[in-house]
């Protein structure tokens, strides 16, 4: 993995470190805000509610926004004010003990992941070149491994004082912004813009291939979520839960490279994504025969769930992204991941107040239902495929760069 992470352009190389460190500063942070929000500041269940869904609102809804701004301004000044944006938004949210001042923070920090998320992507799939699935297959090693690491430092500072994790947390973007001032060239997908925005947006809403791609695998976001919301709830126990975020994390990064290598060499993108959909699918299968009326999951059960699940999100990801650069045609690349992103949220928001309404009805079928929206996303991208919508490879790639070869 090390031998070909340095083979790639160094640009790209800062951005897997970056979005590591991106990582780390937020999952030490935001899965004990709501404890300090109700346990610290004495918050009423509904304002903690609010202020989570601010965040979660304010990245979401403003993917595409994020994303018009990476093609029109160049991706480096783009994630460099999202990384200082979420530097101030994490510092306030440790001090802060109002409603709105805690709202202003929360939707801080989440428009800093509407604005860095796009333009990062875009800058990898410019930098990897032909290479991007690789580039996207190490992009997701670092990425898992921020998740299993950030978590684990916030505990630690926790048993100091929330706001020590706050002010770390924050030091991280702060650094993360000086690092990218100072190493990171500027590059953009286009060198001129000739359309408006309203213009750019019905552009890529009007790219038939590409939405129908992306309505295709919002299922696959609800399926990868419910490492956080179903299986949590089901299983219950604490160590358990805590037991399946471990797993999920060492087998995306043990396997992310290997099963990367493997698939590329069998199969195309398209057959890649249509079998890693299917795995989804069959993860909920083991959980089948426990569901309904509160009856708890095993552990066996959840974590061969959460293995079939990882495995299909890793076999998944590298050729998704890449995808979408083909499907853009090498143009509005970061407004496509905006708008791809921004279908996403839709459809977890969608997915999981379905599975949370199946689960407190102690439906018998939730499980079924989920098998069945994996099986459902993995047809209709066959079908795409089939039928010569999908157009992988079909498309030059006709990305432009404003810096000098590195």
């Amino acid at each position: 993995m090390w031998r070909r992470l340095r083979s790639f352009d160094g640009s790209v190389r800062l951005l897997m470190v970056n979005q590591f460190a991106i990582n780390v500063g937020f999952y030490m942070l935001m899965p004990y805000l709501a404890g300090h929000l109700s346990g610290g500041l004495h918050l009423a269940a509904w304002a903690v509610g609010l202020v989570l869904g601010m965040r979660n609102f304010s990245q979401q809804g403003l993917f595409l926004l994020g994303g018009t701004l990476a093609d029109r301004l160049g991706y480096r000044p783009v994630i460099v004010a999202g990384c200082l944006l979420r530097t101030a938004g994490f510092a306030l949210l440790g001090f802060a003990n109002a409603l709105p001042v805690l709202l202003v923070a929360s939707a801080m920090t989440g428009f800093a992941g509407a604005l860095f998320n796009p333009a990062v992507r875009a800058y990898v799939a410019h930098g990897a070149g032909e290479r991007s699935v690789e580039a996207f297959a190490l992009f997701n090693v670092f990425y898992q491994a921020g998740i299993l690491l950030g978590p684990l430092l916030g505990v630690a500072l926790l048993a100091a004082d929330f706001r020590l994790v706050c002010v770390v947390a924050a030091a991280i973007f702060a650094a993360l912004t000086m690092l990218q001032l100072l190493a990171l060239p500027p590059c953009r997908s286009e060198t001129r813009q000739r359309s408006s925005v309203l213009a750019d947006w019905r552009d890529v809403a009007g790219n038939r291939p590409f939405r129908m791609f992306a309505l295709a695998m919002a299922g696959s976001y609800v399926l990868s979520f419910q490492i956080f919301l179903a299986l949590p709830l089901a299983m219950g126990d604490n160590g358990a839960v805590s037991a399946v975020f471990v797993v999920s994390g060492l087998v995306a990064l043990l396997g992310q490279v290997r099963v990367t290598d493997w698939a590329r060499e069998r199969w195309t993108a398209s057959q890649a994504i249509v079998r890693g959909l299917l795995l989804m699918a069959l993860a909920f299968v083991p959980l089948i025969p426990f569901g309904g009326a509160g009856a708890p999951v095993p552990v066996a059960a959840g974590l061969a769930c959460t293995v079939l699940l990882t495995l299909g999100t890793v076999l998944t990801y590298p050729f998704e992204m890449d995808t979408i650069v083909t499907l853009s045609g090498g143009h509005r690349v970061a407004t496509h991941y905006g708008f791809y992103n921004t279908v996403a949220g839709l459809g977890v928001a969608a997915g999981n107040l379905l599975v949370g309404r199946l689960l407190d009805a102690g439906a018998v079928w939730v499980w079924s239902v989920l098998a069945a929206m994996g099986a459902t996303g993995a047809l209709a991208v066959w079908r795409l495929d089939t039928a010569g919508v999908h157009q992988l490879g079909g498309r030059p790639r006709r990305m432009t760069s404003t810096s000098a070869p590195s």
